[in-house]
């Protein structure tokens, strides 16, 4: 089943992708070329998915959108495992003074709701891409740091770990022989669980627009300039929110996938 599971993700993930990676290189029109006599065209040979309020081609802001989306939730996701997991790591292994001031400091960024959190970000230094991807970070930052510190402490007296500290191995050695080995697993399904919810964030800044701003494309902008006319033109609001849902879902999926098989070669290298 979990076989199944794995190639469906990553045929949902291929639609997006292979959509992001092609607009690097082509897109029917450009995302910013108007057309106002040609406006609510329906799918035709032209414009397969249509033309929205200004004449745009849906499908060309579409393959754009799928770009900033999944490269503003990958980078901003492994900005937010790298820094975290090294806070994690270091605030686990510290002398307990040390670790209090850490967990404190998480402990007060979780207590923030992630939106909220990204919001105050960008409304003090401006929306735009950048500060996107940077509030985004911020905000993934605590929730790794706090996964690897509990995923340490769970094994800091394990008999491999005691065994390894008596023989004389140094804390970095034991780290990267013990420790990460037995934590990737969980960290790999939270880093992709994690660039569904980056998404999921950078489309509801946007949608607000304090995200990725005219005249560029993403989920929630499309989202959020249909609006107004999904009940008369439902075809201008479904391309984007499917597209949505399928890539958080691609991505959730491959992430319990990803974990149940590293597990399983956790324990036959056991």
């Amino acid at each position: 089943m979990r076989k199944y599971l794995l190639i469906l993700s990553i045929v949902l993930l291929l639609i997006p992708s292979t959509l992001g990676l092609v607009s690097l290189f082509y897109t029917p029109y450009p995302i910013t070329q108007m057309d106002l006599g040609n406006r609510f065209s329906g799918m035709s040979t032209e414009h397969l998915l249509g033309t929205d309020q200004f004449g745009r081609d849906i499908l060309s802001r579409l393959m754009v959108a799928s770009r900033y989306a999944l490269l503003l939730g990958t980078v901003s996701v492994t900005l937010g495992l790298f820094i975290g997991s090294l806070i994690g790591i270091i605030s686990a292994l510290s002398k307990k003074w040390i670790s209090m001031i850490f967990l404190r400091f998480i402990d007060g960024m979780l207590a923030f709701p992630g939106i909220v959190l990204a919001m105050m970000f960008v409304v003090v230094f401006g929306d735009g891409i950048y500060s996107t991807l940077v509030a985004i970070a911020i905000f993934m930052i605590p929730i790794f740091a706090r996964l690897t510190y509990s995923l340490i402490k769970e094994q800091q007296h394990a008999l491999y770990i005691v065994a390894a500290k008596s023989i004389g191995l140094s804390t970095t050695r034991i780290v990267w022989r013990h420790y990460l080995p037995v934590i990737l697993p969980r960290l790999v399904t939270q880093f992709s669980a994690s660039i569904g919810s980056a998404i999921l964030i950078e489309s509801a800044l946007s949608y607000l627009g304090l995200g990725v701003v005219p005249p560029n494309a993403s989920f929630g902008l499309m989202l959020k300039e249909a609006q107004s006319f999904m009940l008369s033109y439902p075809y201008l609001i479904l391309p984007s929110g499917i597209l949505l849902v399928i890539t958080v879902l691609g991505l959730n999926l491959m992430g319990d996938t990803l974990n149940d098989r590293l597990m399983k070669l956790g324990d036959t290298n056991d």
